[in-house]
């Protein structure tokens, strides 16, 4: 018989990294050789443990970051750092953009699963998936491989997309509420109207310059859609509008005052 895969379980809940563990430990196919409730515990304990493979939850709240708190891509991403090609199974409930966005650009190749939580949980999915990470092969869900490609079409046509480097670096200032002074000195340009200049090539570029609008409208408009990064029309009411998933425009806003969802 082969000898139990050593693996580092990561999950922010307590009481399902106990089953986890319990389950795959039956099996007699897994060792759980260390727990970890944080990214930044998991980085810590993948250094301090001799083990084959991580399970890992791709969402990980960590109370004493908040919102800053390391995603488990984040986490596999600074291990792979010192242990490359680190063998890791990914498990998420979540829908989220943001996560199949990073793990999209989180250059993970080989050694890995993406599986959604719902779908690949019991430990007699698990074992396959652990045991073809370590060989060096990798699987992602479909339902999870068809949203990874949504989110990367999505950026492809994401307003950013449409703006040159300095352009880029002009609206990102802008978001951060800098004036063109500012923006100029942090830039070394030597005239500021280049800033200005530069707005008004972000504005018709993003369609702002084509509402009857004034500088200091289209700048917060211009500052929504670079923070969102998701292109935004809006009416002559001041209504405004996204695209949802069908390509269809609704209102940005429903009427509790809640972001509509995409």
């Amino acid at each position: 018989m082969d000898a139990p895969m050593k693996l580092l379980l990561v999950d922010d809940h307590g009481p399902l990294r106990k089953a986890l563990r319990e389950g795959l430990e039956a099996t007699g196919a897994v060792q759980v050789v260390g727990e970890a409730a944080t990214g930044r515990e998991a980085v810590a304990r993948a250094f301090e443990l001799d083990m084959d493979v991580i399970l890992m939850d791709v969402q990980l709240r960590d109370p004493t970051l908040g919102r800053k708190a390391m995603s488990g891509v984040a986490a596999a991403v600074a291990i792979r750092r010192e242990r490359p090609r680190m063998p890791v199974v990914f498990y998420s409930i979540q829908d989220d953009d943001e996560y199949y966005r990073e793990f999209r650009a989180s250059g993970i190749l080989t050694h890995y699963a993406y599986v959604r939580k719902s779908n690949y949980l019991l430990p007699g999915m698990l074992i396959p998936l652990l045991r073809d990470a370590i060989s060096g092969r990798s699987f992602v869900d479909p339902e999870i491989e068809d949203r990874v490609q949504e989110v990367r079409s999505l950026d492809e046509q994401s307003p950013r997309a449409l703006l040159e480097p300095n352009e880029l670096r002009v609206a990102e200032l802008l978001a951060q509420g800098m004036t063109n002074e500012q923006i100029a000195v942090r830039l070394n340009l030597h005239d500021k109207r280049a800033v200005s200049r530069t707005n008004g090539r972000i504005y018709a570029a993003w369609g702002l310059s084509e509402s009857a609008v004034d500088e200091k409208v289209a700048r917060a408009r211009a500052t929504l859609i670079y923070t969102l990064n998701r292109m935004i029309v809006w009416d002559e009411q001041g209504v405004a509008y996204v695209q949802n998933r069908k390509g269809e425009w609704v209102p940005f806003y429903t009427s509790e005052g809640e972001e509509a969802s995409s």
